[in-house]
């Protein structure tokens, strides 16, 4: 039976498994006394309380209506918990301001959080954008023709940026 309320008397690993399990079945409001005064850093921005955390977790889940979220490592020492985690999902709802492409995602990532009587403090999440974005489609695969013409034309505008600096300097 799952648990629906903020358990008590279980170590701050124990907490964050219960909550990614929580985070599994897409049910904030279960999570919302968790992240009352949290500071979350997310790749795209900082929430803070269980106000704007729900809402950015809200909103993935309106884009990844099947997201699944899976631990696969976690380690904690005293306050700090660290895990390692992998979620699966199909794009199907805009996020991140991309608009829905129907593919379906799996990205690995890890968060450190702070816990302190039983609330996270902060949590850092952090995964490959990169990945991520290749996976939508939104930049192309590593090493095709295209990402070689994007790289090549970076390093072009990169040198040239590079020379007017350059002569801004000695003039």
């Amino acid at each position: 039976m799952a648990v629906t309320s903020l358990p008590t008397g279980v170590s701050n690993g124990e907490l964050v498994r219960w909550a990614f399990g929580v985070l599994d079945t897409h049910d904030v409001t279960t999570l919302k006394p968790f992240w009352t005064d949290a500071v979350e850093h997310f790749p795209d921005r900082t929430c803070r309380g269980s106000d704007e955390v729900a809402a950015w977790f809200e909103d993935m889940f309106a884009a990844f209506p099947d997201m699944r979220v899976e631990v696969v490592a976690l380690v904690e020492q005293g306050d700090d918990v660290f895990v390692q985690w992998r979620a699966e999902g199909t794009h199907q709802a805009t996020i991140f301001g991309i608009a829905a492409t129907g593919k379906r995602v799996a990205v690995d990532g890890m968060d450190h959080f702070v816990i302190r009587d039983g609330k996270v403090v902060s949590n850092h999440v952090v995964y490959d954008q990169l990945d991520f974005a290749r996976q939508l489609g939104l930049m192309p695969p590593d090493a095709s023709p295209a990402d070689r013409a994007l790289k090549a034309a970076f390093n072009a505008a990169t040198k040239v940026a590079q020379q007017i600096q350059a002569r801004r300097n000695t003039s």
